[in-house]
């Protein structure tokens, strides 16, 4: 069986998608409006998708993880990765890349706190690109315009969002909740206090991160992520139990994982609040700029954390992962059958390359 059944395409999205966005003249033929709806509606849910990337995401080098995406399943192993993606009409598309390790390549990106960062801005990379493939997947399913030209996400469109996803990121748990406390304390002169000052910070920070992941569930669309997501964590249990890989036995085993994306943003969260508090800047651009620098660092930490939290699951620090856990409440949902097998599929696909490639695999 070849490690690629489905070939990644040059992405490319047409001009023809702006005119969507506007009114819908008189003119235009009853006919098109459903295809019009098709492409907007798909190109939301990427969009939409791609802000919660980090939440869905689990990766790490030496374990097996992976990241629910657009109607599938990604899944990655140490030296490979597959992905899986449910057609309308039932079939499954599939995809298959080898994946470079980084700490083989460059030793220094296995030490600790830096591995985290290396890694996660891997996942990160790899995440929007098999974001991105079942995107074009669904885009797929839509009838061509009348030019005969399908609807795909291109490339420059793809950057925009990365950019925009990030700048997104930045505003809304960095710029914002600084802003809140800032407010707050020229009113209330007591949460001038560098405790109080951080903690209300980070209390505005989870809460608008609570906020928004709650809001998008109600999304029908994005509800099926979640399950996707449920379905993902539900395999990665049953693989890593060397239980046979079938929906039976994956459905047994629960949606919540400690290795997930949810897991390590919360965590995240509640460190930064400690981690702040020890750099003793006052004026509104400083501790603003401290947020930004300190983003890697951080999320090295947390790394770190998540990873032995989930080798020592009775130590002080899974307690503190505990609360990433209580979260996958809101991002993974119980999968149908056939969501569970699209998450299988996309694990055999990673560990078929795994095997060309000789990888070991570490369970944790």
């Amino acid at each position: 069986m070849g490690p690629a059944r489905v070939a990644l395409r040059g992405l490319t999205l047409p001009l023809n998608l702006l005119p969507l966005i506007l009114p819908m003249s008189a003119s235009l033929a009853a006919e098109e409006h459903p295809i019009t709806m098709g492409k907007l509606r798909q190109y939301l849910r990427f969009m939409t998708a791609v802000q919660l990337l980090p939440a869905l995401e689990s990766g790490e080098e030496t374990l097996v993880g992976g990241q629910a995406v657009l109607e599938g399943v990604m899944m990655r192993s140490p030296h490979a990765w597959g992905i899986s993606v449910r057609k309308p009409d039932g079939t499954i598309s599939t995809h298959s890349e080898p994946l470079e390790r980084l700490s083989e390549k460059h030793p220094w990106m296995g030490w600790p706190v830096i591995r985290g960062v290396m890694t996660l801005g891997q996942a990160m990379v790899l995440g929007f690109r098999a974001l991105r493939y079942s995107a074009d997947v669904a885009l797929d399913q839509v009838p061509a315009d009348e030019n005969g030209k399908k609807a795909e996400i291109s490339g420059w469109v793809a950057a925009l969002n990365i950019i925009l996803s990030v700048g997104f990121f930045i505003a809304l748990y960095k710029f914002v909740p600084l802003v809140a406390a800032t407010k707050l304390k020229n009113v209330y002169p007591v949460f001038g206090n560098q405790v109080m000052f951080n903690v209300v910070d980070g209390v505005v920070r989870i809460a608008i991160f609570l906020l928004f992941i709650w809001g998008v569930s109600l999304m029908p669309d994005i509800r099926r992520v979640y399950q996707y997501h449920g379905a993902e964590h539900k395999t990665v249990f049953a693989f890593e139990s060397r239980d046979p890989l079938t929906i039976e036995k994956a459905q047994t085993y629960s949606t919540f994982h400690p290795r997930c994306g949810t897991s390590f943003l919360m965590t995240v969260m509640l460190i930064s609040i400690v981690i702040y508090m020890l750099f003793p800047v006052h004026t509104f651009w400083a501790r603003f700029a401290l947020r930004v620098a300190l983003l890697p660092v951080i999320a090295g930490l947390s790394y770190e954390m998540i990873r032995f939290a989930a080798k020592h699951g009775s130590s002080l620090f899974a307690l503190l992962t505990r609360p990433g856990l209580w979260l996958q409440r809101i991002t993974t949902k119980q999968p149908s059958d056939d969501q569970v097998e699209t998450a299988i599929t996309a694990l055999n696909e990673a560990m078929e390359l795994e095997k060309v490639r000789g990888g070991e695999l570490v369970i944790a």
